[in-house]
């Protein structure tokens, strides 16, 4: 199972004929994509017109849900403390999108490059 995180989504969603769109697309046609809470509440704060809206109510009926439980907060709260030590920075969600696909021994589907340096710290929790 793969965790996929908002860059993701939004190039599927919005169509884009990308690496990573591709790469969403493939994983959905395996049964391989799952999401978080929190890669949730990303793409609903910035989901565009009746379309994108229809395709996130439908897809959350379908894909796996990891919640961002108390584990999970636990593990971001070490991960950002061991990122600012090592000197990277990253956004908050991306910091709990990591901890939680740690806490689920998941792999990230990303096109964002705070998750190159996020996901070998967030590998050792």
């Amino acid at each position: 199972m793969t965790l996929v995180d908002a860059s993701s989504w939004i190039e599927f969603l919005r169509s884009r004929d990308s690496k990573p769109g591709q790469r969403v697309k493939t994983l959905l046609a395996n049964g391989q994509a799952a999401w978080c809470d929190m890669t949730l509440v990303e793409l609903w704060n910035g989901a565009r017109g009746i379309t994108e809206k229809k395709a996130l109510e439908e897809m959350e009926q379908e894909l796996r849900l990891y919640p961002v439980h108390e584990q999970v907060w636990a593990g971001a709260r070490i991960l950002a403390r061991r990122c600012r030590e090592k000197g990277v920075s990253a956004p908050t969600p991306d910091i709990v999108i990591a901890a939680c696909a740690a806490n689920n021994k998941l792999s990230v589907e990303h096109c964002d490059s705070h998750f190159d340096k996020l996901l070998p710290i967030a590998a050792k929790l």
